[in-house]
């Protein structure tokens, strides 16, 4: 299903003309960026990926990569590009809607199972109407890699409505086996992030099966949705867990106020009451950057970097330096932020790969402790962060 793309004229960030180089803020008194000077290069792994989402890294060496355009492939070792995957749901594609992330089950070995994403149209014929919504999905990936069995949607944002943007969705399984998922407030309906009868500007804690574990902070209050984990979110494209376990994410701001947050049960995150961006064209947003109530960012960015993909690097293979860095790829920039961390806050931020040009879409730490990243493209590639 191929969704009307109605892009507002008020997305096209006026500081994306006139800024290359990113200012920063910070909550905590964080040291000024710098540019990197690690001995590191890009090396293509596969290249002819139509806008690709998302990857995934497979036991044999393998990658799963999903296209936007409700694609998804496995990419051989050496780089080599599969078929389409059969077996995926009906998508709905256009505008930033489409199929989005992916994740292999933490048991993937013994079960082949797979977590993805995905902008879902409603039922024809639906009672409720038309439209759309972000929705969850398992499957199983077929033993010959050729396509996926099993399929079931566990999990569908409610209500679904006419939009083709803030889609969202990203995912971070734990180790007891639940899900994290991050929702996007659907952009026209922005409010509906500060309540709790709606999934729109949420973060969402399922178990496998898709329901809400009774331990969800909202689970026995009556009209809220047992599922929602935190709110007052925008539209988060990056989410990952640190080596604690806990649920980090990062979330796009309007025009400046992109955020790191880290999603505690029940909290709220102040979207679009409070937030360091503003309207779209210049105006104040919301009530300020502060409010009684609501929670702070670790982090944020003045111009927004557009923020995509996101991953803790647990390795040493770059180096000490390195180990227990947060990396955060930019669309608008195309460039990967390391976020050096101490205590839980944000002390120092480098930018590496200035002047690369492509969009950064998805970070991933692979088996092998090397980063590998996706860039959204029609001619997108699959690149591994190598050390010289």
């Amino acid at each position: 299903m191929k969704l009307k793309q109605k892009w507002p004229l008020a997305l096209i960030h006026k500081a994306q003309v006139a800024m290359f180089l990113v200012a920063v803020g910070t909550v905590a008194n964080a040291e000024a960026q710098t540019t990197a000077t690690a001995p590191v290069s890009l090396v293509p792994v596969a290249t002819g990926l139509v806008n690709p989402w998302a990857l995934a890294f497979l036991p044999d060496g393998q990658f799963l990569v999903t296209e936007r355009a409700g694609r998804m492939r496995i990419v051989s070792a050496s780089g080599q590009v599969g078929p389409a995957l059969s077996g995926l749901p009906a998508v709905a594609t256009g505008g930033q809607g489409g199929l989005l992330d992916v994740v292999t089950d933490t048991d993937f070995a013994r079960n082949r199972r797979i977590f993805f994403c995905f902008s879902e149209p409603a039922a024809a014929g639906s009672s409720r109407g038309g439209g759309n919504s972000t929705a969850l999905a398992r499957a199983t990936l077929a033993d010959d890699g050729r396509g996926l069995q099993n399929v079931q949607v566990i999990f569908s944002q409610r209500p679904k409505v006419e939009s083709a943007l803030h889609f969202g969705c990203r995912i971070a399984q734990t180790a007891d086996g639940h899900l994290f998922v991050t929702l996007g407030d659907r952009y026209h309906r922005k409010d509906d992030a500060q309540k709790l009868d709606n999934h729109h500007g949420k973060v969402i804690r399922i178990t496998a099966d898709g329901a809400a574990p009774p331990d969800n902070p909202f689970a026995k209050q009556a009209g809220a949705l047992p599922e929602i984990w935190s709110y007052g979110h925008r539209n988060s494209q990056g989410a990952t867990l640190a080596p604690d376990g806990k649920l980090w994410m990062h979330e796009h701001g309007p025009q400046g106020g992109d955020e790191v947050n880290q999603p505690q049960p029940g909290r709220n995150y102040g979207w679009p009451v409070i937030t360091y961006g503003e309207n779209y064209g210049g105006g104040k947003l919301g009530e300020g950057t502060a409010k009684a109530g609501m929670e702070q960012p670790l982090h944020y960015w003045v111009p927004s970097i557009a923020p995509s993909g996101m991953a803790f690097l647990t390795s040493t293979r770059y180096g000490t330096a390195w180990q227990g860095s947060l990396f955060v790829g930019s669309l608008k920039f195309g460039t990967l932020h390391r976020l050096e961390l101490a205590a839980g806050k944000v002390q120092r931020e480098e930018k590496l790969l200035q002047g690369n040009g492509e969009r950064i879409r998805d970070v991933r730490q692979g088996p092998d402790g090397l980063l590998y990243m996706v860039t959204d493209s029609p001619q997108g590639r699959l690149l591994r962060l190598q050390p010289n």
